[in-house]
This record gives C-alpha cells, sequence and structure tokens, in this order.
C-alpha cells in the first residue's frame, strides 16, 4: 500500500458529504487518497470516483486505495470537466462532491513540481505538466505591468511591481532558471514579511499558470449539475480568493433570484438550486492545526442540493 495522506478536517468532510452508505460520491482533487479513504470507510457499500490532473499523483494514491478494490475509479483530468468525466463512466448522477482544493503534501514536497520556495527546482508550477506552459514561460512572456497584476491580483500582494521587475530583472540577466532563483529575486526587493510575501508570489503564479479560479467557479457548476436531490457539495479552500468564489457561488445558487427589491414577487423565474447548510465558514480545531501545520488556512463551506421546486 502506497503513504497515506492526512486529510484536512476529515471528520467534518465526511459528516456532511456522507449521506448515504450505499452513496456514490466523487472527491474532484483525490491527491494522497486520504479524504478518499474516509468516505470509503464511512460508506462501507458505496462507491468513489477520484479525478487528479496529476498523472503521478494517480499513480500513488491508486496503491493507497488498492484495498478498496473495484469501489474506486480513478481519472485523470480536471474537476472544470466533471459533469463530462461523470458521463464517460456512466454516472449520471452523485450523492456527494469534495473540493480539497489545497495541494498534496506529496506535490509541495516534490522539488521538481516547482510548487515551493523551501526547495529548488524548475519553475513549473503545473499540477498537469502535460499541459499549458509552466510559471517561467508565463514570466517569459510577462511585461512587468502583467506580471505585477498576476502577483498583485492572485497572490494579494501590495508591493507587486517592484517584485515583478526584480523578477523579470532577472529573467533577462539569464539568472532565473530554478525557484532558488526566484526566491532570491523576490527577496532582492527587501520584503518586510519574507516568508508572506515569498508565499503569496508562488501562489499567483500557481494559480494563474493552472486557471485555479476559473477551474473552480466551472467544477462547482458542474457539481451542482450531478448532484442528486439531498446530495452535499464540500469545498475546503486555503486563501480568501477561492473562498470568495465558493461563497458567492452558494448564495446565488441559493438566492438566485435576480429582479428589483421593489417587486411583489419574482418575475426573473430563477430558481434556488442549493441550501447553504454551513452559514459560516468552519476551520480546523486547535489541535489538529498543531499536528498538521498545513490546515492552519483551512475554511470549509457546504450546501445541499435542492429537489425541483423545493425552497432552501
Amino acid at each position: 500500500m502506497g503513504p497515506v495522506h492526512h486529510p484536512v478536517m476529515a471528520a467534518r468532510v465526511v459528516e456532511f458529504l456522507v449521506t448515504r452508505t450505499d452513496g456514490f460520491y466523487v472527491d474532484c482533487t483525490v491527491g494522497g487518497g486520504g479524504h478518499a479513504r474516509q468516505v470509503l470507510l464511512n460508506a462501507p457499500s458505496g462507491r468513489l470516483l477520484g479525478i487528479d490532473m496529476d498523472e503521478e499523483t494517480l499513480v500513488t494514491v491508486g496503491q493507497a486505495l488498492e484495498t478498496f478494490g473495484p469501489r474506486v475509479t480513478l481519472r485523470q483530468g480536471n474537476f472544470r470537466n466533471l459533469k463530462e468525466i461523470a458521463a464517460e463512466e456512466g454516472i449520471d448522477r452523485v450523492d456527494g462532491v469534495l473540493f480539497d482544493l489545497g495541494y498534496s503534501s506529496l506535490q509541495l514536497d516534490a522539488p521538481e513540481r516547482g510548487l515551493s520556495f523551501s526547495s529548488d527546482g524548475p519553475i513549473d508550477m503545473r499540477f498537469d505538466r502535460g499541459l499549458g506552459r509552466s510559471a517561467l514561460e508565463l514570466i517569459k512572456r510577462s511585461s512587468e505591468r502583467d506580471l505585477a497584476d498576476v502577483i498583485k491580483r492572485l497572490g494579494e500582494e501590495r508591493r507587486a511591481h517592484p517584485i515583478a521587475r526584480s523578477i523579470l530583472d532577472e529573467q533577462r540577466n539569464g539568472q532565473l532558471e530554478t525557484t532558488r532563483d526566484l526566491k532570491r529575486a523576490v527577496l532582492a526587493t527587501k520584503p518586510a514579511h519574507k516568508t508572506k510575501t515569498l508565499a503569496r508570489v508562488f501562489q499567483a503564479l500557481r494559480i494563474a499558470v493552472n486557471d485555479e479560479l476559473e477551474n473552480l467557479r466551472l467544477g462547482l457548476q458542474s457539481a451542482v449539475d450531478v448532484l442528486k436531490p439531498g446530495g452535499r457539495v464540500v469545498v475546503l479552500s486555503y486563501h480568501s480568493l477561492e473562498d470568495r468564489i465558493v461563497k458567492r457561488f452558494f448564495v446565488n445558487c441559493e438566492r438566485p433570484c435576480t429582479c428589483p427589491k421593489d417587486l411583489p414577487h419574482c418575475v426573473c423565474g430563477k430558481k434556488p438550486t442549493l441550501r447553504i447548510l454551513t452559514r459560516r465558514i468552519e476551520r480546523p480545531g486547535e489541535a489538529e492545526v498543531q499536528s498538521n501545520p498545513r490546515a492552519r488556512s483551512a475554511k470549509l463551506r457546504a450546501a445541499e442540493r435542492l429537489a425541483e421546486g423545493e425552497t432552501p
């Protein structure tokens, strides 16, 4: 059996997600398989479709989940295509969909991924290295203005312009090849909070390379489309950009009406599709954060699919 992934807020995820012990569940970011394992243990007659963009991750998780045999189906793909992937597997409706938007320790700890500023590797950052352009290619094709916009918008970093200028200066001088070079270029701007600034810059480039925010918007809609009435969607996000998208999506699905407030009744015809189960975000407890520091920034939201004509 392969290495076991320790999932974030596992008990709470299962509590929200698993409504039937014989249900069909989708883990849209199966990663190390930690959440998938807990779902399968709590749905002993159930099945699970695990999706991941990373082919190498799927090999590892296949080993970790091999004891569950035919109850598990693994597919390489982007969760924005969840509806199509499910249809290809002969699945029409499911009982639960999980998005754990954090990347796995297996990816973070692999220097060749270029996801961490704590180790040295190529400036890649792609989850699926067979698709799209690497972070280094994005940098090379960017103007200072474009790169600063990525760092400010996706990393929420206020000092984006001097950082972008420093990165591009290093690149033009032929001194930007590895994550160590990228780290040096960022630190050359003398940020007040070195670790936070590095995390923001690496986050921004990773999100841009993988088109993560648009994937999330499309993936959430796909989840609603494949959920049975009473089925649940659970999302673990790790930064404010993701959480805002999830919160806004859930609210829009629960209260989709666009009619002016002064109208006596709805005429737009838009019907609610979700009931929000978490009125406030839920976070991991102190004990979990101490044992797994990477859980510190996790935020959990959950919602339930409504039947046709049902109200929240």
